[in-house]
């Protein structure tokens, strides 16, 4: 995407793109009755494996619920007030973090050992793995968006309750939700006010 201009400003034939991606991309509680093409979500995971973690450590594994069994696995641990939501809903991800995401390391960062300053620091593990899935999960939002499909992503839902019914060897921990598919537009509420660069950045 070539939106960098020589004088600053964005070139106006990727304004639709940054339509779809941010500007009127929508968060869907409601979904159309389409399945969804395993080929996009394959594609959306192309795009989305190529933006920046730490180290490329790449903790995210994505956990793709289809089938009803699975579903009504997971309902199980869903807040009462997103049932719906996540039952209608053609697929739902179960973004998640791998707790032993270090042991890709020496392939995936080649370069030097970096594996050997994970061992035995739970805590840097913890924080590494949660803050770069959380990223990845985000980057894979808009790589979904970017090949078509909506998101409704939710945290209404135990932790707890998805990783004994999903991840029972603890190595991969559940991060959050998100519904996939193609929304309904019918059931969008207006779009909620956003903070101004004022109110969010400042300069020092």
């Amino acid at each position: 995407m070539k939106v960098a201009q020589e004088n600053g400003g964005f070139d106006p034939q990727e304004a639709d793109l940054l339509d779809i991606l941010f500007r009127t991309a929508r968060t869907f509680n409601e979904w159309q009755a389409r399945p969804v093409d395993r080929g996009l979500l394959l594609e959306a995971q192309k795009l989305a494996v190529m933006g920046p973690t730490s180290a490329n450590c790449q903790p995210l594994r994505i956990v793709f619920i289809e089938s009803q069994e699975a579903r009504t696995r997971l309902l199980d641990a869903v807040a009462p007030g997103n049932i719906e939501k996540v039952r209608s809903a053609p697929v739902t991800a179960i973004f998640a973090q791998d707790m032993q995401f270090y042991d890709h390391l020496p392939k995936v960062f080649p370069h030097r050992d970096v594996r050997s300053g994970f061992l035995g620091r739970d805590d840097h593990i913890r924080q590494t793995a949660f803050r770069n899935a959380t990223l990845q999960a985000s980057y894979y939002m808009l790589a979904l968006r970017a090949v078509g499909l909506d998101c409704g992503p939710l945290s209404g839902f135990s932790n707890e309750k998805v990783n004994e019914a999903f991840f029972p060897d603890g190595r991969l921990e559940s991060n959050f939700l998100c519904n996939i598919g193609y929304g309904n537009p019918t059931s969008l509420f207006e779009r909620l006010p956003r903070l101004t660069f004022e109110d969010m950045c400042s300069f020092t």
